[in-house]
């Protein structure tokens, strides 16, 4: 019966028995990576695909450079367009992550982040995964599930997909169910990913799933990637070495009628901790069309913040309604700040703006040569901000005038830099911290732990300072302190493992860290090594988000990768309480009173959050 439903939905998409076909996958070539081969590996696999015979076409699935820059984006098409076939592909978390313009250059290259087409009677259906800028779970972005309902909505129920996303579809991305619940509502056949760079079989809630191997060599002489046979009856995956053979099938899935209605449920996020603390609750909620990656400012009755599709917007802090919003040509990543009656930001489309408060007019905009994706601080009449062109500026808050620059940064700023006694502190993505001259932009000094790994960078984390010392923690795992004027390395601590969460106690006496396990530490403000003061349980999990701490009338506020806000005593070490918003990450909240706070989530939800 089964084979007869089989054939009654080919005959009614008009798929003839005869209209098998072929297509390659192959994902995380990594162009770019330190060892130099990725490159060579890639140009042998183009060259592989273009000697054989019928095959339709290529997906690849995500992780196609090493660090998103837009070298290695470039690099990597050049190589894929040497394919005499035609070819779709996706980003991946290594090409968003850390990617110098926010994910615009990835669109602009390639000219899209998601892709639908049909072949054949099947519809292909491909998203962009992955956090953007900040170092998080893997996360379909909001304007990609908008897209994919759009699709779905135009899709026959009995037409047959293919999924394609560069995570598999279970918790290694922070909003899963987004895409199972839809894809199980349709004629899904399976899903394809990277990330894991093996070959691997997979159950995504019913769905087959199939995780390919990493292009790249490994430990062997050459790379490999995977053939695709697609027949009324089956779909072979065999794995394919360049040059080489095609290994016997080492997965089948079976192309039917699927229907996943009858499905058992399957765990979805738990919000049971909101009703450990009935205390806490959302004044207003507001979901922007767009991921969210940055702090929202609140100022003249408002709060204000931009989305990864280029939208600033300006929102009631009453009510949470929409004001007003103007459109920019890149995503926001850059948390604004206000200066009199405006309010600055950086945009991934290369500009500066300074717009009216009160109604979003454009006042002014400096042009710099890339994306900027830092934010800015306010100084006096001043504003400073770092950008993706190897660029540190100072700029004349009224009118957007540059007054100095600092030149050559060899990667992008995307962080919140420090003020302190005549200097502006910041790290970036080329392994450095810096101090600049605040007056004229001079070099003052210049650190990095010695890592030739890029991403170890203290480039995420805003700096504190207390006593004439400076204090960061980086992804390489250690809180270091350095003298504010020398920029002498005092000490260095990986006693916990803390990573780019980092805050100060309103007294300036206690260094305050989020680790990647459950605990808030505190470390004493000295000049001289120290054992931790303190550490608190606090049973948030695995965590690696940053999200810095804020200290506010005696407590301590921060987020988590799951979009859960903690506030803690730190004199008593208890939990005054937790709220969960989404399952994406939180952003460094912006604390308004002892009694309520603004937090953005990854997902693009604003709260005014009232305790």
């Amino acid at each position: 019966m089964k084979k007869t439903l089989l054939i009654l939905f080919i005959l009614k998409l008009g798929i003839s028995p005869a209209q098998n076909f072929k297509f390659a996958f192959i994902t995380d070539t990594h162009i770019g990576s330190p060892n130099g081969v990725a490159e060579e590996d890639l140009q042998k696999t183009v060259l592989d695909i273009n000697s054989l015979e019928a095959i339709d076409f290529a997906l690849v699935t995500g992780d196609i450079t090493e660090m998103g820059t837009d070298e290695e984006i470039r690099k990597a098409k050049q190589l894929l367009d040497g394919l005499t076939i035609p070819y779709y592909v996706v980003p991946g978390n290594h090409d968003t992550g850390w990617s110098e313009s926010g994910g615009v250059s990835f669109i602009n290259t390639f000219g899209y982040d998601k892709f639908v087409f049909e072949h054949k009677g099947f519809k292909f259906i491909g998203t962009a995964s992955g956090p953007h800028v900040r170092m998080s779970d893997g996360h379909i972005p909001r304007d990609a599930v908008v897209w994919l309902d759009s699709v779905l909505n135009a899709t026959p129920s009995e037409q047959p997909i293919i999924n394609v996303n560069h995570y598999p579809l279970d918790d290694s991305l922070d909003n899963w169910f987004e895409l199972t619940d839809r894809l199980k509502k349709q004629n899904t056949q399976f899903s394809i990913c990277g990330h894991g760079h093996t070959n691997k079989e997979y159950d995504f809630e019913g769905i087959p799933g199939t995780m390919g191997r990493s292009n790249l060599r490994a430990k062997e002489e050459v790379g490999g990637y995977t053939l695709v046979e697609i027949t009324n009856e089956m779909a072979y995956f065999s794995e394919r070495t360049p040059g080489g053979i095609t290994h016997e099938p080492w997965r089948e899935i079976p192309i039917e009628l699927r229907d996943y209605s009858k499905s058992p449920n399957f765990p979805k996020p738990d919000y049971g901790i909101n009703a450990q603390y009935p205390q806490v609750t959302a004044k207003w909620s507001y979901h922007s069309s767009a991921n969210v990656i940055s702090t929202p400012m609140v100022a003249s009755g408002k709060v204000f913040f931009g989305n990864s599709l280029g939208k600033f917007e300006a929102l009631d802090s009453s009510s949470g309604k929409l004001l007003w919003e103007y459109q920019t040509n890149g995503g926001i990543f850059s948390s604004p700040v206000s200066f009199k009656n405006l309010v600055i930001f950086g945009s991934g489309d290369g500009n500066i703006y300074a717009l009216n408060a009160e109604n979003g007019k454009l006042e002014w905009r400096t042009k710099a040569e890339a994306a900027v994706l830092g934010s800015p601080i306010v100084e006096g009449s001043q504003v400073f901000i770092g950008s993706s062109d190897g660029k540190f500026r100072a700029l004349n808050a009224s009118n957007g005038k540059i007054i100095w620059e600092f030149e050559g940064l060899k990667g992008p700023v995307v962080s919140k830099p420090l003020i302190v006694k005549g200097s502006v502190i910041f790290g970036a993505w080329d392994k450095n911290l810096y101090s600049l001259d605040l007056k004229d932009g001079n070099l003052k000094w210049s650190w990095n732990n010695g890592s030739t790994n890029r991403m170890f960078s203290p480039a995420m984390c805003i700096p504190v300072e207390a006593e004439g010392m400076v204090f960061i923690v980086a992804p390489d795992r250690y809180l270091t302190a350095f003298d504010l004027e020398s920029g002498e390395e005092l000490w260095r601590s990986n006693e916990a493992t803390v990573r780019e969460s980092i805050g100060i106690s309103e007294d300036k006496k206690l260094i305050y860290g989020k680790t990647m396990n459950d605990e808030i530490v505190a470390f004493p403000v000295s000049r001289e090594k120290s054992p931790l003061a303190w550490r608190m349980d606090v049973g948030f999990g695995y965590e690696h988000v940053p999200s810095m701490l804020i200290e506010k009338n005696g407590h301590v506020y921060f987020g988590t990768k799951n979009s859960t806000v903690y506030s803690i005593n730190p004199i008593k070490k208890e939990i005054n309480w937790a709220h969960k918003i989404d399952n994406s990450m939180a952003n460094t909240v912006n604390v308004i009173d002892e009694h309520s706070l603004v937090v953005a989530t990854m997902d693009g939800k604003i709260e005014w959050l009232s305790f």
